[in-house]
Order: C-alpha cells, then structure tokens, then sequence
C-alpha cells in the first residue's frame, strides 16, 4: 500500500484519539506540577517520576501537534505504529511510576498537604496509565484488517518488553557508585547499552517497514541479533552476581551488610539486587526471543521446499497407515 494512502478507519480513530490524549496531557502535567511544587520533599524517587511524567507529556504534545497540523498523512502508516508503540511505553512507564512513587516514597511521608500532593500526584499517574493503555488496546478496532500492524505481534511485544526492562535497569544504574569501581561490572553496563541500541533500531525499522533496506533476510538479521543479546546478557548476569553478591570478588552477600540500607528502603543493595533480577528477567525475554526467530529464521532458510518435503512426508506416512 503506498504511504499516500490513509484508510478511512485510521481518520475516524483520529476523531476518537482525542477523547484520549486530552486527559493524557492534563494528568500527566498536573501530576507532575503536584510534584514539582513539594521542593526538597519530592526526594530522588520524586524526581524520578516528575522526569517520566515530563516525558510523556512532551511526547504527547508532539503526537496532538502533529496530528493538528496533519503532518502524518506524508507518513501515516510509519506515523500509526509508532504512535501505538509509544501509547504501550507510556501505558507501562506510568504504571511504574504510580507503583514506584507509592511504595518507596509516598507512605513514608508525614500526614498533611505534602502527602495530600503525592497522593494526588499518584493518582493522577493511574488514570494517566488507564488512558494509554485504552489508547494502544482501542487501536485493534479501529486498525485495518489489510494493513500489517507490528505493535499487536508477538515480536514487537518482546521487543517492547526489551527495550523497556532495559530502560528500567538504566534508571538504577544512574547510581554511578554501583559499577565504577570494578571493570567487570562496567562491562555490564556495555552490555546493557549495547544491546539496547540495536533492539531499539530493529524496532524502528520494522516501524518503518525499512527491513528490506538489509543485505540479509530480517529473520536472520534479528536471529544473529538476538543470539548476540543472549550471549552477552548471560555474561552480564553471571558478572553482575559475582562481583556484587559475592565476597571473594568485593561483593556484599547480604542485606544487613549495607549500612545504608537501614534508613533508606531504596538503598545501594537493594539496587544491586534490582538490576541483578532484571538483567535475569530481560534474558529470559531474550531467550524467548531467540526460539521466536530461530523459527523464523528456518523458515526463511527452507522456504517452500521444506514445506514440499514436509507434505511428501506426511503423504507417504499417511499411506502407509492405510
């Protein structure tokens, strides 16, 4: 289908999106001022979630600007997905936050106008997730039966996931004293970001329906990409454990060894122990990957004939049975 062509279920979403992306701007904006205005109270947790409300309000401001002055219709296709891929991202990063935010900052602050703030703020983060999440699901009745949407596969699903537990273990690794001590674990952080980048190209380019720009099948391509991503991420995660946990390399084995930990619930520990079950959590979504586009990747390689021989096989076992 050529990129001129914008179907018509498409502009009757563009109606609907504004019921939508409206109460997106105002929770996320408002969540954050709440935020902003709570000075030295706001804590480090607070300006973690002010940064991701902040995002997703600059993000959707773009998407409603773009859609007034009807830039997408010289991308509409490439212009939908991503707008579908961000909804799914903002969905989940608000989602953390409300989560985060409440459990790590908002309980331990005392009764009153701060706590009232928070609490608001907290709220506001929820609705602001419910209305990204109705966004990216409400696409599915809207989108074209003959248009391929990348967003609802199972690939784009992993990459999502991918990229996003990535972006979760950078937000902890912003704590420099975890890893700059020791060059192993500086290798993890490599790690992190180089797999990373091209998970997120490989995105971009499916987004794009740019894959055929690739001197080598797409399955193949992303079954050395992801066979790369498992091989370094399981020597992050072994690095990671052995230089963090273990006291042979320098590590701490256990909690009541970090003095900090007593006061502050988010502590240098307990980060370690994050980014250690992430960095596990996000090679099991590699491993899954990888059986996904080892698949794909046979597939590609065999083509019809390993169809045809698959179907002789099953003809003359059939007749043997009769």
């Amino acid at each position: 289908m050529s990129t001129g062509v914008t179907h018509p279920n498409l502009d009757d979403w563009n109606t609907v999106c504004c019921f939508f992306r409206l109460p997106q701007l105002f929770s996320t904006c408002v969540a954050f001022s709440l935020v902003a205005d709570m000075g030295i109270w706001r804590g480090n947790i607070g300006n973690w979630s002010m940064s991701i409300w902040c995002f997703c309000f600059a993000v959707t401001l773009i998407i409603v600007t773009v859609k007034f002055f009807d830039f997408e219709s010289h991308f509409p296709l490439f212009w939908y997905n991503l707008s579908i891929t961000y909804a799914c991202y903002a969905a989940i990063l608000c989602l953390l936050a409300s989560v985060i935010y409440s459990i790590t900052h908002v309980q331990f602050l005392p009764d009153g106008p701060l706590r009232d703030r928070a609490t608001a703020a907290t709220t506001l983060s929820c609705i602001a997730s419910a209305f990204y999440a109705i966004d990216a699901f409400v696409w599915n009745y809207y989108w074209p039966e003959d248009i391929p949407c990348y967003v609802y596969t199972l690939p784009a699903l992993l990459k999502v996931l991918e990229t996003f537990v990535a972006g979760v273990i950078f937000a902890f690794l912003n704590n420099t004293s975890l890893y700059l001590h020791q060059p192993a674990l500086e290798w993890c952080v490599a790690v992190y970001s180089i797999c990373f980048i091209p998970t997120a190209l490989a995105m971009l380019l499916k987004l794009g329906d740019w894959e055929n720009i690739l001197p080598v099948p797409f399955p193949i391509f992303q079954l050395g990409l992801t066979l790369l991503s498992v091989l370094l991420y399981i020597s992050a995660l072994v690095l990671w454990l052995l230089y963090q946990f273990y006291e042979e390399f320098g590590g701490q084995p256990q909690w009541s060894s970090d003095i900090s930990c007593i006061d502050d619930l988010i502590c240098t520990w307990i980060q370690r122990l994050a980014v250690a079950v992430l960095t596990a959590i996000n090679l099991l979504i590699y491993v899954a990957d990888l059986v996904y586009w080892a698949r794909q990747g046979s597939l590609a390689c065999c083509g019809p004939r390993g169809r045809r021989e698959s179907d002789t096989t099953q003809k003359v076992n059939n007749s043997n049975v009769l």
